[in-house]
């Protein structure tokens, strides 16, 4: 997967001034205004892995009638971590408003899609809302959602700190450990920060050996106990079988038929008024 080529954008724009502060842009056929999946990329948060992984998954969706926004940014080895990755993902996110100025985006159609280390950060997408205002990685006006979707996503940043995922990365993402700082992951991970009213959609392959399968179906028990709770989570569950972490981001796979349908559902019906 980390091999294949770039499927060329139709456009790439900068959303900031950071060398890998852009996106790439793909848009369908028609006259528009078009639904917009914001995607975010995987790779453990680090500078290894970009955005070229998943431009054949952005292709197939722009192929399918949503423009795809296939963000860049700052990640670990290149002037990410706390809280510039975060600030990254809410700034590029924001940016689809600019986009919309010169091509045809549904701004009340947005979802975000993002895979890997890229789910926890759609995830944190969708949570950001509720992020306090003396928080730094607080944003006054977040882009609202209509849905997210997350792919072999990471839900729970103390819990993956404590399995160690991805060799300790969230340990360098969030500068320590959830006791030494316990604000940064309240602020950063999606688990303390569950937005009623949002509906998520988590697509995991049970043979994940990078992301295992258990640490998303903990996390989607208790976002739809609360969701319930709170008037409001529509949670969705889909443990594909004989699913690696790669297959579920490649149209070259079966298994993205399933996770483009749950995308398009996403983004099917606008907002309901009064929730992001």
């Amino acid at each position: 997967a980390l091999a294949l080529p770039l499927e060329p954008p139709d456009a790439r724009c900068a959303y900031g001034p950071h060398p890998a502060q852009f996106g790439d842009l793909y848009l369908p056929d028609g006259p528009g205004p078009h639904p917009v999946a914001i995607l975010l990329h995987g790779g453990c948060w680090r500078d290894a892995v970009d955005l070229t992984y998943c431009s054949e998954a952005a292709r197939d969706l722009a192929r399918h009638g949503l423009a795809a926004w296939s963000l860049e940014y700052r990640r670990l080895g290149g002037g990410g971590g706390w809280p510039e990755t975060f600030l990254d993902a809410g700034a590029g996110a924001d940016f689809v408003r600019d986009l919309a100025e010169d091509y045809p985006l549904d701004l009340s159609r947005v979802v975000a899609l993002g895979h890997s280390a890229g789910g926890h950060l759609a995830l944190w997408l969708a949570a950001r809302q509720a992020v306090p205002r003396e928080s730094e990685l607080y944003a006054s006006d977040p882009v609202p959602l209509a849905g997210v979707v997350a792919l072999a996503g990471i839900p729970d940043l103390a819990e993956a700190a404590r399995l160690e995922l991805c060799r300790g990365a969230v340990l360098d993402l969030m500068g320590g450990g959830p006791a030494e700082r316990p604000e940064r992951y309240r602020d950063g991970s999606p688990a303390e920060r569950l937005a009623p009213g949002l509906e998520q959609t988590f697509s995991h392959g049970v043979q994940d050996e990078i992301v295992p399968a258990e640490c998303v179906r903990l996390y989607a028990a208790f976002a739809k106990q609360r969701g319930d709770a709170l008037n409001g989570d529509a949670v969705q569950l889909d443990i594909l079988p004989e699913t690696g972490h790669f297959d579920i981001i490649s149209p070259r796979r079966p298994q993205w038929q399933h996770v483009r349908s749950r995308v398009q559902r996403a983004a099917s019906g606008k907002r309901k008024e009064g929730t992001r």
